[in-house]
């Protein structure tokens, strides 16, 4: 008996366009990454490997206690699909996701790892390197039999440019990889605090950082790459909690997204790379609605012509000390007396508000941007940055309501099925959950087409003209992409 087809296929046949999966998840299964990664790295890429996962598995064998007493996050525990085995399967073997992607209403996804978001980030750098390299080199082997319907996220070091820009190279021209994930969020130590060796602050890679990432922006673009960011913030901060992992989980991906992206932003990366198109992932689009609105206002504030509305040396201070003098009543006469050497009122207010400022270079925040007029920002921050969204999240309506983002702008969101993680207890129901928002008439068809075929195309099609040939979605992003540059 032929097996029904499924809500999300049904779904699909109706669609006149391909379903891109841009944010899908596998799972290392153990016993086979740890070999392959010894066989392409040897000992050294799988203590890298391990480090990562021994420092959960370390917090979640420990006790609420102990975790309080040294203020370490709740880590996630029952983590994956257990009890719909055949999902749980799907998400360790290539072959079977392979066979099962119709059912899902999909015609192609970007994989993700899962354990291995971790390992461009060991603090050793000869581990953290060989590790990446180990991990790439399997991963390349490992799904290229299925390369038609997916392809494999490498992983890109971010420490110093030089790493990041040899493997980079590597990853394109030696072992043909299409899609990279950056470690974002850089730990480094803080030299000033000697007397304490866990002092550490975060590099953003685009602003004050110790380094200048433009030649790997350079590279990127270079190599056709649009490069991606999976990074988290649990346990960072405010995302603390030794006993709540909802607490912990909540908006993580999101403000390490944003801090990345507001970083790379004012540091005028999309000024100098116009052509570069950055993904961020899994955060959703409620933060970048934010940011970009965030942006505007505070141009419009704290560009430096609007900043001599606050500029001290533009009081009038004999103005003042007269419109104090005359309304100030009980609560200042007599009190002006009482200030030794004080010649007027603007004086004694000065001395609780000086105009310093920091002894910073250069006032204006967006230097780096030359912004000229706000709706620069709109073409600074719409057409290079793309956001990766889950498809429960009620919030990707906002990406498409030009009635409300400033200048009629539409934001690039990017679907993202997230399968293989434990908020998709059934992989067979994210398309139809996505599909939600046209059937409650919050977002169009042509704005479902987007999220799901146009935006992914591009975001990779347009940097990499060769990125879906021979795959299943390849006639149909060819045309887009043709139509896209005659209509430009």
């Amino acid at each position: 008996m032929p097996q029904s087809k499924s809500e999300a296929q049904r779904i699909r046949a109706s669609l006149k366009h391909p379903v891109i999966d841009a944010d899908g998840h596998w799972l290392e299964f153990g016993p086979i990454i740890v070999e392959q990664l010894e066989r392409f790295g040897g000992a050294r890429a799988v203590e890298g490997f391990r480090a990562f996962n021994g420092r959960v598995s370390k917090q979640l064998t420990s006790t609420q206690d102990d975790r309080k007493r040294t203020r370490r996050a709740q880590e996630a525990f029952w983590a994956l699909p257990t009890k719909n085995t055949r999902d749980r399967a799907t998400e360790i073997l290539p072959r079977l996701l392979y066979r099962r992607l119709d059912e899902f209403g999909m015609d192609f996804t970007v994989l993700y790892p899962t354990a291995g978001l971790g390992i461009p980030f060991h603090p050793n750098d000869e581990t953290r390197r060989a590790t990446c390299r180990a991990f790439n080199r399997f991963i390349a082997e490992f799904f290229g039999e299925f390369s038609d319907r997916m392809t494999p996220a490498a992983v890109i070091p971010m420490h110093t440019p030089d790493e990041a820009c040899a493997e980079l190279e590597y990853v394109t021209r030696e072992l043909g990889l299409k899609v990279v994930m950056m470690a974002s969020m850089v730990r480094r130590h803080i030299a000033a605090a000697d007397g304490a060796r866990s002092a550490t602050w975060f590099d953003m890679l685009g602003l004050d950082s110790e380094y200048n990432y433009d030649p790997v922006w350079a590279k990127c673009v270079e190599l056709g790459i649009s490069p991606t960011f999976h990074s988290g913030s649990r346990g960072v901060g405010l995302r603390n909690s030794p006993t709540n992992f909802v607490y912990n989980h909540i908006g993580h991906f999101a403000a390490a997204s944003e801090a990345v992206c507001k970083a790379i932003f004012l540091g005028g990366v999309t000024r100098r790379f116009p052509q570069l198109k950055m993904g961020f992932l899994e955060g959703g689009v409620g933060w970048a609605f934010g940011l970009y609105c965030d942006l505007i206002g505070h141009w419009k504030k704290r560009n430096r012509e609007a900043l001599e509305e606050t500029n001290p040396a533009n009081l009038n201070r004999e103005m003042l000390t007269q419109l104090i003098r005359e309304y100030g009543g009980k609560w200042i006469e007599g009190k002006l007396e009482q200030q030794a050497g004080a010649p007027n009122v603007a004086t004694i207010l000065e001395r609780d508000q000086s105009g310093a400022t920091g002894g910073i270079r250069e006032l204006d925040d967006f230097a780096a941007c030359k912004i000229k007029r706000a709706e620069d920002i709109r073409d600074l921050f719409v057409n290079n940055f793309y956001f990766g969204c889950e498809a429960d999240d009620p919030l990707n309506a906002y990406a498409f309501n030009r009635k409300a983002n400033p200048y009629g702008a539409k934001l690039n969101v990017l679907f993202g099925s997230d399968i293989g993680h434990f908020d998709v207890p059934d992989m067979k129901d994210v398309v139809p959950e996505a599909y939600e928002l046209v059937e409650d008439g919050l977002i169009t068809d042509d704005d479902f087409r987007d999220f799901m075929f146009v935006n992914p195309v591009r975001f990779w099609g347009e940097a990499n003209p060769n990125f879906f040939k021979g795959t299943r979605v390849e006639k149909e992003a060819a045309a887009l992409l043709a139509h896209e540059r005659t209509s430009a």
